[in-house]
């Protein structure tokens, strides 16, 4: 899967670093002084680098925890997000990845213990007020997780913090170093779902709806809490015969005591990001459909917007009791 790997100087002194180096033994290996030399310069075909992405293997420099957006939430007041990669190895038609940054390639930070100290100054500073930490905004949380071995690193950090709680946001199947942990009531896995439609049209290499419902089968029965994601909605014909659909194959089979939240939020991106994935989609009905710019972001237009949110809330809080619900909506 990984030809080309690029190393910052120094990387093997992690033993993370050597064990990737080692899986990838017949790659070509270059080395660079820092990641940005490869991933930040110009002049990149995003595209084609989709088709045969190289692995970089860096050291996370300065802050490593940060404050989510606005509206980015599950019940706290107190919400934090970390990235251990950058860019993801599913191809979603309307990833903001694709606008944020101007290469494919993966970036791996690979010094988890600068994630970790940054995690555990934030949980002592809070005391006893809750605190959430997000991981799944700048990469899918497990997808590479045979390789990164996230899971296995990360979740048991939050044993110590009983108060705290960890999401890992997801399409991925790859749980088995979740299936060999104990399971714990402060960490969510969290699938997102759009109707199988628009999934197979939109999110290419994305494991079927059937197969992320068997993961979280597996993961219920080992004891796991779920959390299901609903950002974005995308709007199609028959939108609200889709999304019931989806909604009522998902509800027939995830157990309602370990469910632990459920989510919503519209299609919604910066404006200059919106732009580039017109440009490398010109094509794309998604971008076509019902748009405005405001405020520098494009989103649907405010009739179709609300109509969908309205449908779903609708339909959802049928399902689940409200205060499993979280919108993630202006």
């Amino acid at each position: 899967m990984i030809n080309t790997l690029y190393t910052e100087n120094g990387i093997d002194e992690y033993p993370l670093a050597r064990n990737i180096l080692e899986r990838f033994k017949d790659a070509e290996v270059i080395a660079c002084e820092h990641y940005g030399e490869v991933f930040n310069r110009r002049a990149q075909n995003f595209r084609l680098q989709k088709q045969r992405p190289a692995l970089i293997l860096a050291r996370k420099q300065g802050q490593p925890v940060l404050p989510t957006p606005d509206n980015y939430g599950i019940g706290s007041r107190r919400n934090y997000y970390f990235s251990h990669m950058l860019n993801c190895i599913y191809d979603c038609r309307y990833c903001f990845l694709q606008g944020m940054y101007r290469s494919a390639n993966y970036v791996l930070f690979v010094n988890y213990d600068h994630f970790i100290d940054g995690i555990r100054s934030y949980c002592e500073a809070a005391g006893d007020d809750p605190v959430h930490v997000f991981s799944g905004y700048d990469c899918d949380s497990l997808a590479l997780e045979p390789v990164t071995q996230f899971a296995r690193h990360f979740v048991p950090v939050f044993r110590d913090y009983p108060r705290a709680l960890l999401e890992l946001r997801t399409k991925s199947t790859q749980i088995r170093s979740l299936l060999k942990l104990a399971p714990m009531d402060n960490v969510v896995i969290a699938f997102s779902f759009t109707p199988a439609a628009i999934s197979r049209a939109l999110e290419h290499k994305v494991p079927g709806i059937e197969r992320r419902l068997q993961a979280i089968e597996a993961l219920q029965a080992r004891g796991w809490r779920i959390g299901l994601r609903f950002d974005p909605l995308i709007h199609t014909r028959d939108f609200n015969r889709q999304y019931r659909e989806l909604f009522d194959m998902l509800f027939a089979r995830v157990d309602p005591d370990r469910l632990h939240s459920v989510s919503l939020g519209e299609f919604r991106l910066p404006e200059k990001f919106f732009k580039i994935l017109h440009a490398l989609y010109p094509d794309e009905a998604l971008f076509a459909t019902g748009m405005r710019q405001d405020n520098n972001m494009t989103a649907y237009q405010p009739r179709l917007r609300d109509h969908m949110i309205d449908f779903c809330e609708s339909e959802l809080l049928r399902r689940v009791p409200r205060e499993k619900y979280f919108p993630c909506h202006n």
